[in-house]
C-alpha cells in the first residue's frame, strides 16, 4: 500500500519516499484511530497526512516519552534542534531528518502556512515547564498551538467545496475537540507526567483540587466530586464537537468519509469513558473493537460511493465532450513557489 500511495502522490525520489514511509510507520504504530481514518482518503493524499502526523508525533515524543530518562533541559535542547531543522528544511529543502524532509515536502506541495508549525512548537515547549492551567481560556491559548493548528494544517490537504477560510474555524475546533478527548482519556497518565489539563477553575467549581486527583490516582480510590469534574469536562468536549461538525460538509466530498470516521471514533471515546463510570484516573477507556470495525466499514462504503460517483461524472463528461472542473480538490502548488499564507483562525 505504501508504494501505491507514493506513486499516486508523484513522490519519486528514493530518499523522499523513505522519509514518507517513516512517517507512515509512526502513524500506523501510534495513531491507530487517525491511521484507520486516513486509509479512507484517496491514495494520493495519504502521504501528506502521514507527514503531518509523523512530525507532530516526533515532537510529542521529545516532550512526553516516559521511557526516556532525559532531563527537561535535554528535552528542551532536542526540541530547539528540531525547530532549527524544520526552519532549514522549509527554507532550503536540505533536511536530513526523515520526518522533517517529508513534512517540508508536504508543506511546499500544499502551500501550508509555516506559522502553524511555529505555533505548534511553541505549545510543545510550554509542556516542558507548564503543569496546569487556571481556566479554559488559558488552556485554549495552549490548544491553539497544540491542536487547532493541526486542523488548519490538514485543511489544504483535505480540500474544501467553498472558501477555505469558512471551513477553517470548524477544522480548528475539530483539532481542539480531539485533544480535549485525549486529555480526558489520558488524565491519569498526564498526572504521572506532572500535568493536569483540566482547568483549576473547573476543579474548584466541584470542590476538589489537583491534590485530590493525585490522591485518587495513587490510591485507586474514587471520589464522586472527581467524577462530577470529569462529567463536566466531557460535556464541554461534546459542545466543541458540535461546533466542529458543520465543517465536515464543507470538505471535498472524497475527504468527508475520512474525517467523519475520525469524528465518530474519537467522540465515541467519550461514550466509552461514560460507560466505564469516568474511571479514567485508573484505566484507559477504549472504544470496543466491534464498534471501531462498524464505523470503519461505514466510512469505507461512503468513500467507495463518493469515488464511484466522481468516476461516473467524469466518464459522462468525457462522453458528452465537456470538461468538468473539480474546484474541491486541494491545490498542490509548484514546489518552487512561495508558500501560500493562511491566517490561523
Amino acid at each position: 500500500m505504501t508504494v501505491r500511495e507514493l506513486d499516486a502522490a508523484g513522490i519519486r525520489e528514493p530518499a523522499l519516499r523513505a522519509a514518507y514511509t517513516r512517517c507512515r510507520e509512526l502513524n500506523a504504530r501510534h495513531g491507530r484511530t487517525y491511521f484507520l481514518a486516513t486509509r479512507l482518503l484517496p491514495v494520493d493524499r495519504r502521504p501528506a497526512v502521514h507527514a503531518l502526523y509523523g512530525f507532530a508525533r516526533h515532537a510529542d515524543d521529545i516532550v512526553d516519552d516516559l521511557d526516556s530518562s532525559a532531563a527537561p533541559g535535554e528535552r528542551a535542547r532536542a526540541l530547539l534542534a528540531l525547530e532549527a531543522q524544520l526552519a532549514e528544511g522549509l527554507r532550503r529543502d536540505r533536511a536530513t531528518e526523515p520526518v522533517i524532509r517529508a513534512l517540508a515536502d508536504t508543506v511546499r506541495r500544499y502551500g501550508i502556512d509555516h506559522r502553524h508549525f511555529a505555533a505548534f512548537l511553541s505549545s510543545m515547549r510550554s509542556d516542558l515547564t507548564v503543569g496546569g492551567y487556571a481556566s479554559y481560556e488559558e488552556l485554549g491559548r495552549y490548544m491553539h498551538g497544540s491542536a487547532a493548528v493541526i486542523g488548519l494544517q490538514m485543511l489544504p490537504v483535505l480540500g474544501t467545496v467553498g472558501p477555505r477560510e469558512e471551513a477553517a474555524p470548524h477544522a480548528a475546533a475539530l483539532g481542539v475537540a480531539f485533544q480535549l478527548t485525549n486529555f480526558l482519556r489520558d488524565v491519569g497518565e498526564d498526572l504521572d507526567r506532572g500535568r493536569l489539563y483540566l482547568p483549576a477553575e473547573l476543579l474548584a467549581a466541584h470542590g476538589v483540587d489537583r491534590e485530590r486527583f493525585e490522591w485518587s490516582r495513587s490510591t485507586g480510590a474514587r471520589d464522586g466530586r472527581i467524577t462530577d469534574v470529569l462529567r463536566a469536562a466531557a460535556s464541554h468536549n461534546r459542545a466543541v464537537y458540535r461546533d466542529a461538525l458543520p465543517g465536515v460538509a464543507m470538505l471535498d466530498p472524497v475527504s468527508r468519509p475520512c474525517i467523519r470516521t475520525a469524528f465518530v471514533l474519537y467522540s465515541g471515546i467519550l461514550d466509552a469513558i461514560e460507560a466505564d463510570g469516568y474511571a479514567v484516573l485508573h484505566r484507559r477507556a477504549v472504544v470496543p473493537r466491534r464498534r471501531r470495525a462498524a464505523v470503519a466499514l461505514d466510512g469505507l462504503v461512503r468513500a467507495v460511493a463518493v469515488r464511484a460517483g466522481r468516476r461516473r461524472l467524469r466518464r459522462g463528461a468525457v462522453e458528452a465532450g465537456a470538461y468538468v472542473s473539480e474546484p474541491s480538490r486541494p491545490r498542490v502548488v509548484d514546489r518552487t513557489a512561495t508558500p501560500v499564507r493562511e491566517e490561523a483562525v
